[in-house]
């Protein structure tokens, strides 16, 4: 057995061998799913062709990132209750995408986010803004999952050189673009749902394993978890995550706050909303959506008790100090000391479908981000501009985007990642949030107010996060040696998700009347087509 993973070299080489598969399997399936004409409706959208279930699939695929996986996994076992509630937050996010937000962005908006903001109010600027926007929530996200990718595969394989681990950043990071430039909508809705299957399939059977190990009762479990957590019944009640802060109770609630408004508003799981035909399409994918990351909240709530019950929380902190490999550990558990053939398979699957993970998301963002700069920034600029040429611009852009987010991820991979994380959330809840709530329900909402919104909450999120708790002051911080904690919250969202919301009623106010008036009139003429469900028209 190795030191590291707990399996011999024979399981690791049956791992590696799982990904080359993989990765070479996937990218033939985008180069054959790929659109096959110069068509920016097959690119962008795939025509809308997936059924309700397979873009519902893709939706939940594109949700669960490997930040989710790994990062939720760890809080839920290093800090029990703490990181269910995270957990939960993360579903109760989708649903409120799937009550609020996901039909009227569907009817509003054609390719990217920026068609649906700019759809009442033509701009260039309008779009350029959207842009930056997108580009600036998912950024942090892709450094944090390709940064993690050189660790992850390290752990897995058992070797520790660094050459070896930027080596692997460089590698799948060159792989995800070429995702993103070749197999455009389709072709990553296709791994997203090979991720999304292979991913609660195989934490299904490890959380089968585990609650088999306690006579299949959960109380069992969690009394086990919280005796081997070092916290005694504390681990099973709020606030353990939060203990370090000044107002642990309220940091939680503002920390599970912004999860909510803004996990399912990245432009990386808006998109999807454009692929559906029709309303009662975007509603029924949005029911596989929700039922497959509610499976995935039960999983991983398993798995992740699972590993401090069996492992001791001890442990799972020395592997790594934020969790990240407790999903690992927790699946290496299940099985106990002596590992048959079959179990060596699935812990091998389990790794494989942590790797498509890995590869699936950020082929998302990326095509989110060069999507978005590929319309609402370029074409936006040239009248006219065909298909094909747009086409090739989204494609290059997908490498102007992924070339310098490779390079960056090389240079952070040795830093706590957790503040870029919550950075993505908060500008997701304070800046495109509430840009979408107006956009879609407010009829007096003007241009100015819509430029206030998405620039005064991104600079609040800007301004206040390097003061939290996440980047200095703690052992645990990106910058440990450090300590100019000024904003004492893991998360900006007590202050800028309201200031998001004001800059917008500001700018509004500010615009005047005769402007508010003439938007009142613009979005009434087009109200009932946003919100019923009306048949899209062209850019």
């Amino acid at each position: 057995m190795n030191g590291v993973t707990g399996f011999s070299g024979a399981a690791q080489a049956m791992s590696l061998v799982a990904f080359s598969a993989v990765a070479t399997i996937t990218l033939l399936l985008c180069v054959m799913t790929g659109p096959d004409r110069d068509d920016l409706d097959e690119f962008y959208t795939g025509y809308g062709s997936l059924s309700p279930m397979r873009n519902g699939l893709a939706v939940a695929g594109d949700y669960i990132s490997a930040a989710t996986v790994l990062g939720t996994g760890g809080v839920i076992a290093l800090c029990g209750y703490d990181g269910i509630v995270l957990a939960l937050s993360t579903a109760l996010s989708l649903m409120l995408m799937m009550f609020l937000l996901a039909e009227p962005l569907r009817n509003a908006g054609r390719f990217t986010m920026g068609d649906a903001l700019t759809r009442r109010m033509p701009s260039r600027c309008v779009r350029a803004t959207a842009c930056a926007v997108t580009i600036a929530a998912l950024l942090p996200l892709m450094l944090v999952q390709l940064a993690g990718t050189g660790q992850l595969m390290a752990f897995i394989l058992g070797f520790s050189n660094e050459s070896l681990k930027t080596g692997c950043v460089i590698g799948l990071g060159a792989l995800m673009i070429s995702y993103a430039a070749i197999g455009g909508m389709k072709g990553t809705a296709l791994i997203q749902i090979v991720k999304i299957v292979m991913l609660l399939g195989s934490g299904a059977l490890i959380a089968v394993l585990i609650l088999r190990r306690f006579d299949w009762d959960p109380g069992a479990l969690f009394d086990a978890a919280a005796g081997q957590s070092g916290a005694g019944p504390a681990f099973l009640h709020s606030g353990l995550q939060f203990t370090g802060g000044t107002s642990p109770r309220l940091d939680m609630i503002t920390s599970e706050l912004t999860i909510v408004v803004g996990g399912a508003c990245l432009p990386h799981v808006t998109m999807r909303m454009y692929t559906a035909s029709s309303a009662p399409q975007v509603r029924r994918s949005m029911s596989w959506a929700v039922s497959s990351v509610a499976l995935f909240v039960l999983v991983i709530t398993v798995v992740g008790f699972g590993a401090t019950a069996l492992i001791g929380r001890a442990a799972i902190a020395a592997a790594d100090p934020q969790g990240n490999t407790a999903y690992l550990l927790g699946s290496r558990a299940a099985f106990g000391p002596d590992v048959t053939g079959a179990e060596t398979i699935l812990f091998t699957t389990v790794t494989t479908a942590l790797f498509l993970t890995l590869l699936a998301s950020v082929a998302g963002m990326i095509l989110a981000c060069a999507n978005s700069l590929a319309h609402d920034v370029f074409a936006a600029r040239v009248r006219e501009m065909s298909a094909r040429r747009e086409m090739t611009v989204a494609r290059f852009s997908a490498l102007a985007i992924g070339a310098p987010t490779i390079l960056l991820a090389t240079l952070v991979q040795h830093r706590s990642l957790q503040p870029l994380v919550t950075l993505s959330f908060c500008l997701g809840a304070s800046a495109i949030a509430p840009a979408l709530v107006y956009s879609l329900f407010w009829r007096r909402y003007t241009r100015t107010g819509l430029i206030c919104t998405l620039i005064g909450g991104s600079l609040a999120v800007l301004i206040l996060m390097p003061g939290t708790n996440l980047v200095s002051g703690s052992p645990i911080s990106a910058f440990p040696e450090a300590d100019f904690n000024w904003f004492p919250f893991t998360t900006t969202g007590i202050v800028s998700i309201p200031a998001g919301f004001l800059f917008g009623w500001l700018g509004t106010v500010a615009s005047g009347r005769s402007k508010a008036e003439e938007q009142r009139r613009h979005y009434e003429a087009v109200e009932g087509w946003i919100l019923a469900g009306a048949v899209r028209r062209g850019k």
